[in-house]
């Protein structure tokens, strides 16, 4: 018995007559599944992968937000919620995998392409609906709630230190070649930070991940893989935005709801920074500790140089 098919029974009482895998995400493995009349999708965390802490951590916390969201707003429909187990638990684990369990969508990952003016328009509506929650939702946040540090800030400055013995090749030559870079958005963010947590700002529930392969067409737009959900003021979201050739169309919808929103630089160049950092993070994470092809580090290796391009 596939060790899916006997999870899925006790679980969920599910009970597959086919599971085919479908293109997963960068950090999660994807199957379609079918049960009689059913269809659901499985989202699938490896454990043995170093992100995989850092993205289920909060399911517990997020997932039941999520939830409230879709059914107390206009976003029904607009949201995937994962299915609860029979015991009425969100998520299941095994020794090797983390598992969430979705209602099949029918629809494509935007993915490399252009948004439409109609998706910009949809995208807007729900970026809006979402930002118009704070911290008066029914649920504890304090997990959730953005402040302003950056932990993984430590280690990358540690392994920006290492000497060459105790990093792989590949990864070496790409730090010493853009360390000095690299040690300056560090300080930057760091300057930032601490002038953050100071500051008096607005937080609203923010998505934070809003790139184009978490949006996805169905029926209508949706904003799919919300384990990033935050209070955080809104440029957690608009960093995704600002660069799009619909920013503008997109803002004068959002400004329908949020009439007084201005955006606020330090923190939009902080998002931004922390975003760009946190991501040379994770695929220094990968080269350090997980086993990898030698297409896999070369993969990950051009990843890190988009990211330090002077043209990002």
């Amino acid at each position: 018995m596939n060790k899916f098919t006997a999870m899925l029974q006790e679980e969920y009482d599910v009970h597959p007559v086919q599971i085919q895998s479908k293109q997963g995400g960068w950090a999660s493995l994807a199957f379609e599944i079918k049960a009689g009349k059913a269809v659901y999708f499985l989202k699938v965390y490896e454990k043995n992968r170093a992100s995989t802490p850092k993205l289920t951590a909060l399911i517990d916390q997020y997932v039941p937000i999520v939830e409230w969201i879709e059914h107390n707003s206009n976003l029904k429909g607009r949201i995937p919620v994962p299915m609860q187990t029979k015991e009425g638990y969100y998520k299941c684990d095994d020794e090797e995998n983390i598992y969430l369990l979705y209602p099949f969508i029918n629809g494509k990952t935007i993915g490399e392409q252009d948004l439409t003016e109609q998706q910009t328009e949809e995208l807007a509506h729900i970026i809006a609906a979402l930002h118009s929650f704070g911290e008066e939702i029914p649920f504890p946040t304090g997990a959730l709630t953005e402040d302003f540090e950056v932990p993984f800030i430590r280690e990358l400055e540690k392994v920006l230190d290492y000497s060459e013995e105790h990093v792989p090749k590949e990864l070496h030559l790409f730090l010493h070649e853009n360390q000095e870079r690299i040690n300056k958005w560090i300080t930057n963010v760091k300057e930032l930070s601490t002038k953050l947590k100071s500051a008096s700002l607005n937080r609203v529930l923010c998505h934070t991940d809003l790139h184009h392969w978490n949006l996805m067409q169905a029926e209508n737009l949706l904003v799919i893989d919300w384990e990033g959900l935050k209070l955080a003021p809104a440029e957690a979201d608009m960093m995704f935005l600002t660069s799009e050739p619909y920013f503008k169309k997109f803002m004068e919808i959002y400004r329908k709801y949020h009439k007084n929103y201005h955006i606020n630089k330090d923190a939009l160049t902080f998002y931004q920074l922390k975003r760009k950092l946190e991501d040379i993070w994770e695929f220094t994470e990968q080269l350090l500790y997980e086993e990898l092809s030698t297409k896999d580090k070369d993969e990950i290796i051009g990843y890190l140089k988009e990211l330090t391009d002077l043209e990002n």
